[in-house]
């Protein structure tokens, strides 16, 4: 393992040695696994996307599902909101 220095606000500090004491880690550690979990998620969105991309059906025509229909909604033909500022 690397060592790494950061800068934060005091507050931010003070927040983190809160927050970590709660959890029962030390800051040094709360850091390093919010970053592997970013890590992950920022992998995780990358293979989603590239499967994505790859995906030669999504491209060609007519493979993709129809949408559904979509629910009429009922209408009143020629019925205006009256707003009370008709021939204003």
């Amino acid at each position: 393992m690397k060592n790494l220095t950061i800068t934060v606000e005091d507050s931010v500090l003070e927040w983190a040695r809160v927050e970590a004491a709660r959890r029962g880690t030390s800051v040094s550690r709360m850091v390093g696994d919010f970053m592997a979990e970013l890590q992950q998620r920022e992998d995780s969105y990358e293979r989603a996307y590239l499967a994505w991309r790859t995906d030669e059906r999504s491209w060609q025509g007519g493979a993709t599902p129809e949408a559904p229909p979509v629910a009429a909604v009922p209408r009143k033909i020629g019925s205006r909101r009256k707003t009370g500022q008709e021939g204003a």
